[in-house]
């Protein structure tokens, strides 16, 4: 595939986005476009050499000129505001930025014939379904988080059928590593934890810890992400892509203290409606991708992780304040939220 190409890269200021942005500018040579609201990433985030939009993708205006004026090859969808568990008190926003700015990018891909859209989706998908989890099993979303990004998941699959937008979507799960917002208060349990530590308070853990998940550090997922536009059987196809590796909170929270060389209580809060166990299995990644995923350690991520935390800062970010339920808000959440 020639250099060159035009990307489209949305949440090109957030965490993985950036990510995402330095490896298509240095080791695949694309022209790359970070399209970010601000709302989770910062713009020190965007790596130079490539240019910059603020805006929204529930902006279609915006969006049909970008297309209109770039006219991109590839479209890389990351941007969504992916708090899972805030999703049922938020379904309104969650809806309008994960599914219907979706819907936008969609349209302009297939109006300016993109050659490719690859497409985050989430394991929030599957909701309590069999572990670990497989691409065969059949979708069953347990929150609005979850139901937007199979919704979208759909949209593609007919979009590819109707008018021949090929796709490539991936299901990563508990991704983290520099440059993750550690100000949210509602997502990404190790960029919370490591925050908390610097500000000296406690670790706060829903129910009794005992959740398993697989936590993938973010250098692992990328360059599966950004190659497969190469991959020819890697279109309009999903997969799982992270760790093989599940840990309960519990033992997170162990590993995230040592990793910082802080001690803190841990303060057990009132269960909340989520998945108790959730991994996910990688085989058909490693059947279709030339290079399997690589599964850095838990430890060694955390290690890096809480390297660069200290040169972001403890961070305060203001609380969500438009929420549209407040029925059955942990309490905890109900305390940021007023």
């Amino acid at each position: 595939m020639a250099r060159g190409a035009k990307a489209l890269v949305t949440g090109g200021a957030g965490f993985m986005g950036s990510h995402l942005c330095d490896y298509l500018l240095d080791e695949m040579g694309f022209e790359v476009v970070a399209l970010d609201d601000l709302s989770g990433g910062f713009e020190d985030n965007v790596p130079k050499g490539a240019t910059f939009v603020k805006g929204s993708v529930v902006d279609h205006v915006l969006v049909d000129r970008l297309f209109a004026e770039h006219r991109f090859d590839y479209v890389y969808h990351l941007a969504a505001y992916a708090a899972e568990g805030l999703s049922h008190f938020i379904k309104r926003f969650n809806y309008e930025n994960n599914l219907i700015g979706s819907v936008n990018l969609i349209d302009a891909a297939v109006n300016h014939e993109a050659k490719c859209f690859v497409f985050t989706s989430s394991i929030a998908v599957y909701g309590a379904g069999q572990v670990p989890m497989t691409e065969a099993l059949e979708p069953r979303p347990e929150d609005p988080y979850g139901i937007a990004k199979h919704a979208v998941e759909q949209e593609l699959r007919v979009s590819h059928e109707m008018f021949g937008l090929d796709s490539v979507i991936f299901r990563p799960h508990n991704v983290y590593g520099e440059r993750q917002n550690l100000g949210d208060r509602y997502r990404n349990v190790i960029g919370i934890f490591m925050n908390r530590l610097m500000q000296g308070e406690e670790l706060p853990v829903f129910g009794d810890g005992e959740q398993q998940r697989a936590f993938t550090y973010v250098k692992d997922v990328i360059p599966g992400i950004a190659r497969s536009v190469q991959i020819e059987a890697a279109r309009n196809r999903v997969f799982n892509v992270g760790s093989d590796h599940p840990f309960t909170v519990n033992r997170l929270a162990e590993l995230v203290m040592d990793a910082m060389g802080v001690r803190a209580p841990v303060r057990h809060l009132p269960p909340r409606n989520e998945v108790k166990v959730a991994y996910s299995d990688h085989a058909r990644f490693r059947e279709v991708f030339s290079q399997a995923c690589k599964d850095t350690p838990l430890e060694e991520g955390l290690r890096i992780m809480a390297a660069w935390a200290p040169t972001a800062g403890a961070r305060r970010s203001a609380p969500y304040k438009s929420l549209e339920i407040t029925r059955n808000l942990p309490p905890s959440w109900r305390e940021v939220t007023r």
